[in-house]
This record gives C-alpha cells, structure tokens and sequence, in this order.
C-alpha cells in the first residue's frame, strides 16, 4: 500500500474508534441525554426497531404480538454490545493496516481481510499468533487493543445487570398498580378503589397523598433511569395489558382529575406527581424520538366524560364539571396526552382508557385452574359452581 493509502485507512479507522467510544461512553456512563443530532446509538435503534416494528403489524393477536415486541429490547441490548465490538476490531483493523508492521507465519502475502482477522483475535485476547506484529508502532497498538477488549467485557459485566436493576424497580410499581387501577389501569378506576377502602364516602386524603407520592418518586426514577439507559423504553413489562408508559399517562389522568377539582379533596400533592410524571413524559418523548400527531384520537369525548362523572360521582367523588373546570381539565390533557399519544404510536403501546366502559378482571384475579379447582372443589360439596374468582372487585 502507498503512503497516501496508509494514512487514509489510519485515519478512518481512529475516526470509527473514536466515534463508537463517544457513543458507548454516552449510552453506558454519561447519566445525561445527549442533544446532538448524530448519535450511533440512537441511529442503530431507528435502523432495528422501525424493520421489528413494522414485522409486529403483520401479527393479527394481540398477545403474540406484544410478546414478540417484547424480545427486541433485551435482544438489541446484545446486539448493540455487538455492534460496537464490531466497529472497534474493524477500526483497529484498518489502522493496523494502515500503519503495516506484521509478518504471517507461512509468509503468504497480509491481506485486508487477514488483519481485520488478526484485530479481532486481538480485541478478544485468543493469541493465536499465526499473525505476529514486527514493527513498534503495530505492537503497541496490538496492547492497546487487547486492553480494549478487556475493558469491553468489563462493559458487558456490568451493564447488563444494572439495566436489568432498574427494570424491575421500575415493574414492581407498575405490578402494584394492579389491584389499585385495574388491568389495564385507568384513572376513574384507582379514585373509585381508593374511595371504596375509606369508611365514610370520598378519598381518604393521606392515602391519596401518600399514593400520589409514591408515583412522583416513580415517575423521577423512570425519567432518570430511562435518559441513562435509553434502551429501557423498549422493554415490556410482564403482561400484554401494562406498560411503563400505560402506567405514567395513568397518573397524569388522575393527578388531572384531582387538579380539576374533586370536591373534599386537596390537590397539593397531586400538583407536585403531575409536574413530575410530565416531565418524564416530555423528556422521554424525546428520548424514543417519538414525534407530534395532530391527528391522534380524543381519549375523552363528551360522552365518555359524562361517564366519567357518574362513575366518580358514585364513589361519593364529585368533579367539578363547570366551564371552568372543562378548561382546566383540557389544558391539564394538552400538556401531556400528544406526548403520551406520540410515544405510544412509536413503541406501538396502547395507552390505557380513562374508565373501563365494563368490568375487567385484574391480572392477579386470573389463574389458569380457577374454574376446574372451584367446579371440584364444589361438587364435591354437591354445590352449584359460582361464579369464578375474580368476576368481582374486593
């Protein structure tokens, strides 16, 4: 190779060195998101996820579909590791080669492809040596390399249980919130729940306080976890029928409705959850490179809210329904419903209703033997079976 050949291959190889350690030192160890406007990551995502998505439409059930949604994140999580492996042995591989210095056992001619070979073996420390680097500069950078790789499994050790760590901090909420909103969750759901547990009519205030507080320390955890490991957006939680982001926009629905105003009870708390929970959303918006749909579907037409009311309004909660009261109520939605509606058409969630238009069974009332241990269980007694568990909320 000529001069000139060497130090354009040198030079693009410390380039893509240079680019895929920027990248993996912002997605594993900056605890900030980044603003430019390329980065490898966010681009290896945009080339992965949209092919994955778009294969998912074409899986008519639900459940087979979510399930198949829910193997990309912690399969691009390997495959990431592997796409910056890759660019650092094939950016070693042409520096190497452009700087020479390396001799073949059988003294056949090196090609470019037998030190690309030659880089890998190195970044993974096999040693084989049937390539052996004979100049100074190709040594030290065969060192350099090999530390390279060491420092790379170092990465793999410790990022993936760290992201695992804040994934299931962030599902024991949302698993929680089972029994409190139902399956999916929906906001009218949980007031009516927590009315239901209170001796006299209405929500007792320190529980609703003491809920609400709760899901703001969630809400900043998921901001924090999610803008330090981008990849966490794209991992589904156990059941088809939650979500992290299902979660979220559930309670900006309520801390909505409480801002709105319910008649006996004090919105402090709920002002300081819902500026939370919309930061999140806001910031996380962005994170997934979620964009605005002017045409997204009203999740609250008149008629649902005049079901809405009545559902409050039998818990002994009543909300405060006038024109001012409507405006705030949609202000309060156009702060975070097209940021939730953008986020949940790019990672194909469903965000939940406002209210379950019939009763629905929560995810801890079904059990796959319910009905044939009860039918056993009561004829043997010579009853009539009853109607399964679950049919009916506490």
């Amino acid at each position: 190779m000529n001069s000139h050949g060497s130090m354009v291959a040198t030079g693009f190889g410390l380039i893509i060195i240079w680019v895929v350690l920027l990248d993996a030192f912002e997605t594993v160890v900056l605890p900030r998101r980044v603003t430019r406007h390329f980065k490898l990551t966010a681009w290896f995502y945009r080339q992965t996820w949209i092919p994955w998505r778009r294969a998912a439409r074409h899986i008519k059930t639900t459940a087979r579909q979510q399930n198949f949604l829910g193997y990309f994140g912690p399969l691009s999580l390997i495959l990431l590791l592997g796409f910056w492996a890759a660019g650092l042995i094939f950016g070693f591989g042409l520096v190497q080669y452009g700087i020479g210095g390396h001799e073949q056992l059988n003294k056949e001619p090196l090609t470019f492809g037998k030190i690309v070979y030659h880089s890998g073996e190195t970044f993974f420390t096999l040693g084989y040596g049937d390539i052996v680097p004979t100049s100074g500069g190709a040594r030290a950078l065969s060192v350099i390399e090999a530390g390279m790789g060491f420092a790379f499994l170092g990465v793999v050790i410790g990022y993936i249980p760290v992201v695992y760590a804040s994934f299931s901090r962030r599902e024991i909420q949302i698993s929680m919130l089972d029994a409190r909103a139902g399956s999916p969750p929906s906001a009218v759901e949980l007031l009516v729940r927590l009315a239901g547990r209170s001796e006299d009519p209405g929500v007792d205030q320190r529980v609703l306080d003491e809920v609400l507080r709760d899901w703001e320390r969630w809400a900043g955890e998921l901001l924090e976890s999610h803008i330090s490991y981008p990849v966490l957006s794209f991992f589904r939680s156990q059941h088809s029928n939650q979500s992290w982001l299902g979660a979220l926009t559930t309670m900006l629905d309520v801390t909505s409705l409480v801002l709105t105003g319910i008649e006996g009870v004090h919105p402090g708390q709920a002002k300081l959850t819902f500026a939370m929970a919309r930061h999140a959303a806001v910031d996380l918006a962005q994170v997934v490179n979620a964009r605005y749909d002017s045409g997204a579907a009203d999740r609250l037409p008149e008629e649902q809210f005049q079901g809405l009311r009545g559902a409050l309004g039998a818990a002994g909660l009543r909300l405060r329904s006038d024109e001012y009261g409507r405006d705030k109520l949609a202000k309060l939605r156009s702060m975070y419903e097209p940021y939730a509606h953008s986020m949940g058409r790019n990672l194909m969630l469903a965000l939940p209703p406002w209210r379950h238009a019939e009763k629905t069974r929560d995810n801890w009332q079904a059990g796959p033997w319910d009905r044939v241990i009860q039918a056993r269980g009561l004829g043997a007694l010579g009853q009539k079976p009853i109607t399964p568990v679950g049919e009916d909320h506490f």
